[in-house]
């Protein structure tokens, strides 16, 4: 299984669209439901984004979905930190992700 972190600012009068496009992403993956793939987004207090994917045997279904697509076109103009993607290892566990 791979996991990896994603990290970046957004201007604050850039952060509630970011978001708005997030969501479509997750309304996309409800639709769709791929399989292979878990994806958290979290936004920050100060508008820093936070996205943690999971993807199995390769698999990487969120770019090909219409609304990544859309939620990645300007990303970099919406930011003040550009996205920073890092592989991440789980230490510890208690019931927010799967056991799997």
């Amino acid at each position: 299984m791979k996991r990896t972190l994603i990290r970046y600012k957004t201007r604050p009068d850039a952060a509630d669209q970011n978001a708005g496009l997030i969501e479509k992403v997750f309304e996309e993956l409800k639709a769709t439901t791929p399989v292979g793939v878990r994806y958290l987004s979290l936004r920050l207090d100060d508008d820093t984004f936070v996205h943690f994917v999971e993807s199995e045997g390769g698999s990487a279904p969120l770019p090909s979905l219409d609304a990544f697509k859309a939620f990645q076109s300007g990303i970099r103009e919406r930011c003040i930190e550009p996205p920073v993607p890092s592989g991440v290892s789980i230490v510890g566990n208690y019931r927010m992700l799967s056991e799997n």
